[in-house]
């Protein structure tokens, strides 16, 4: 690993090569701008330390020289003339830390550490993008945790079959994209169709899938095409299908079975070519024991399945996936791509994210879309991300100073929907209920203490269901 210093105190670069090349590290030195250029040009380091005030002009402008040659170059800015302004320029033009003279060499050694770890997670990433958008079409299947890249392992081998496949996972942990990444590998020449089986009542489900004829029914005014021919010869996905009903099971395992479609209102079939991805949030064993879901249509589609981490249980994605997402929403809101504090990366890391990637996509865009300045700092994140799932101090001596009665319940009430949304997969409906309340009022405060996507639907299909 090769380290270069940039300082004009002689001492201090003796003194940080001696102990980084104790730790195995090639180290290279330089007392000014012209030297530091030189050496970096000629053979970019894996990390700089680069004083912020050079006998030649400012670190930060070597900063950003460096990283216009390199884009992903690791700058660790040190300086013993501290202040906020300087901090965000440097934070502003690419530097990964800031440190203030004088520093802990301990401390020093593992912010160095964490900034070759963070350089290599994301130069594998973007091979890693690379490749799946070559392949896939989909660059935002990010993942360098062990257990998605035995995931995208899975996916390269299986799309080129024709095999069934049962991807399972918490709300917003990415089934669809999965779904898609198989379809795009496999070579199908047809569409990739989705729909989601728990947001249509089951007669409308049945007609969105096989079609109709003409007079079927009340309404059926024309004929109309299923999903299952749409897809023809090439990918449907089924999301959520743990929740349709045992009759449309039926329907669905004929269907995987011999490969035909009767529309409704039809007394012929059509043989088609399609594949079948199912997904669900729910864990259908204990569906079938219940009796909700048919066993046999469970070995039908689960011949290869995939089961998706949530996002608590592969944390070192976190930073990948959030810098996806914050270049993403600079472009779509038109400004130059924000950085983000390491303070506030370390709250993203921590929190435990019960709407998984889906959740932490809604924090960045909230985060860009309302934040004036350049940097995302811990400001920027909303309150039950700060709170990190920590339950507040639940002791009743007021303090001498008084409090807000009205905040502290607040947030204990927000830790409670946390907890009860990660225990329901980020199901709102299922959380309401275990916490007694009703679900227009749980979708209230959901969206008060913004704790679910502003996309979500599923009170629009709560609505329409009670409405029958």
């Amino acid at each position: 690993m090769d380290l270069l210093v940039v300082d004009d105190e002689a001492s201090l670069r003796d003194f940080l090569t001696i102990v980084f090349e104790e730790d195995g590290w090639h180290v290279d030195t330089a007392p000014s701008i012209g030297d530091a250029r030189a050496v970096f040009m000629k053979d970019p380091p894996d990390v700089v330390l680069c004083d912020l005030m050079l006998p030649d002009g400012s670190g930060i402008d070597l900063l950003r020289e460096m990283k216009a040659h390199d884009p992903s170059a690791a700058v660790i800015m040190i300086t013993a003339h501290t202040s906020p302004k300087s901090a965000v320029d440097a934070l502003k033009a690419g530097a990964l830390d800031y440190i203030a003279k004088p520093f802990d060499i301990e401390e020093l050694k593992i912010i160095v550490r964490k900034a070759i770890e963070r350089k290599e997670l994301e130069d594998e990433n973007l091979h890693l993008r690379s490749a799946l958008e070559e392949r896939f079409t989909f660059s935002n299947i990010i993942g360098k945790s062990p257990k998605m890249q035995e995931i995208f392992s899975i996916v390269q081998r299986i799309a080129k079959t024709s095999s069934t496949v049962l991807i399972s996972g918490e709300s917003g942990t990415g089934k669809e994209l999965i779904a898609r990444a198989i379809h795009y590998n496999s070579g199908r020449r047809g569409k990739f169709v989705s729909i989601n089986c728990g947001a249509l009542p089951e007669t409308l489900l049945e007609s969105e899938l096989f079609g109709h004829e003409r007079g079927a029914f009340t309404g059926a005014i024309r004929e109309k095409r299923g999903l299952f021919h749409e897809a023809d010869r090439g990918t449907i996905f089924l999301d959520e299908i743990g929740e349709t009903s045992t009759a449309m099971q039926i329907k669905l395992l004929r269907v995987l079975q011999d490969r035909v479609v009767r529309r409704v209102g039809s007394n012929s079939e059509t043989l088609v070519d399609v594949r079948v991805i199912a997904a669900t949030n729910r864990d259908l064993s204990d569906s079938i024991q219940k009796g909700t879901f048919r066993e046999d249509l469970f070995y039908r589609i689960n011949v290869i399945p995939i089961a998706l981490p949530p996002l608590r249980y592969r944390r070192e994605d976190i930073p990948l996936l959030a810098d996806h997402f914050i270049d993403k929403y600079s472009n779509v809101v038109g400004v130059p791509k924000k950085r983000i504090s390491s303070d506030a990366m370390r709250l993203l890391e921590k929190y435990s994210w019960p709407g998984n990637v889906r959740e932490l996509e809604n924090v960045v865009e909230r985060m860009i879309a309302l934040e004036a300045s350049d940097v995302l700092t811990t400001k920027s994140l909303p309150e039950h991300v700060l709170l990190g799932g920590a339950v507040p101090d639940m002791t009743f001596d007021l303090p001498p100073e008084g409090m807000s009665l009205e905040h502290h319940l607040e947030s204990i009430q927000k830790i409670f929907m946390l907890k009860a949304l990660e225990r329901a997969g980020g199901v709102q409906t299922q959380a309401a209920e275990l916490l007694q309340m009703t679900f227009r009022s749980f979708r209230y405060y959901a969206k008060k203490f913004d704790l679910i996507p502003r996309d979500s639907k599923e009170e629009d299909v709560v609505e329409v269901e009670s409405e029958k």
